[in-house]
């Protein structure tokens, strides 16, 4: 699907996600989000007082001109080279809200974000779980692989994850587990006989439509003793 397209759809690209308020700190300086669409989910951090000061990228030019009217600052282009220009050190709080699996490299780009997070900051993340039945069940029973225009499959998805995928994306990039939440459980009347095998803990991820992850940079006492910190301190004097 075109950005064009996209663009078409209604509320696409202006979906408020306040399903990720449980894992919100309490306050973020400076809140970046990549792909943050029409602004939605950033004006509402600033409004509600958790954000001081909101960036926002997005790649699409129609929603990046709507996030242009409540967000501090916007970049519009391509996420992975902005990712890779930003300073470090100089983040509190990074959503990623069902970007990662459009990019080429998103282990590289979250070790990037990574990086440009201040000690004790936060990333969280959202993506699509690839095992879920609607996907796991065509791929095994009948050997189908259907690209959807939106969706777990969606056309312009480049890479896919499980739960520990997706929780690698975070470690990997040196961030701790700090929560999460599972979207998509509830099942449909019509499919109530599937529900005692999703509340088996080894099938629950089947009903699982996107896992919603935060990892939190170690706090700069954990990642360097004052003893070893002392002698570049004294060369930089």
């Amino acid at each position: 699907m075109s950005d064009a397209t996209r663009s078409s759809l209604p509320g696409y690209y202006a979906f408020v996600r306040s399903e990720i308020e449980p894992l919100l700190p309490a306050r973020a300086d400076h809140v970046l989000e990549v792909g943050c669409g029409q602004g939605g989910t950033l004006a509402w951090l600033k409004d509600s007082g958790i954000a001081a000061r909101t960036t926002g990228i997005e790649l699409d030019a129609a929603s990046a001109a709507a996030a242009r009217t409540c967000v501090d600052r916007l970049i519009e282009g391509d996420a992975e080279a902005a990712i890779d220009s930003l300073p470090a050190g100089s983040l509190d709080l990074v959503l990623c809200l069902d970007v990662l699996e459009h990019l080429v490299d998103p282990w590289r780009a979250m070790a990037r974000l990574a990086r440009a997070l201040r000690p004790g900051g936060s990333v969280i993340i959202s993506v699509p779980n690839v095992r879920h039945y609607s996907v796991a069940f065509p791929l095994l029973w009948s050997g189908r692989w259907q690209y959807q225009e939106a969706g777990i499959l969606d056309r312009t998805h480049l890479r896919f994850f499980t739960r520990d995928g997706a929780g690698a994306l975070l470690t990997g990039a040196g961030l701790e587990p700090a929560g999460g939440i599972d979207t998509g459980l509830e099942v449909r009347r019509k499919r109530e006989l599937w529900k005692p095998l999703l509340a088996r803990s080894a099938w629950r991820d089947l009903g699982v439509f996107q896992f919603v992850m935060r990892g939190r940079k170690p706090a700069f006492a954990q990642t360097q003793s004052a003893p070893q910190l002392a002698p570049a301190l004294g060369a930089a004097l």
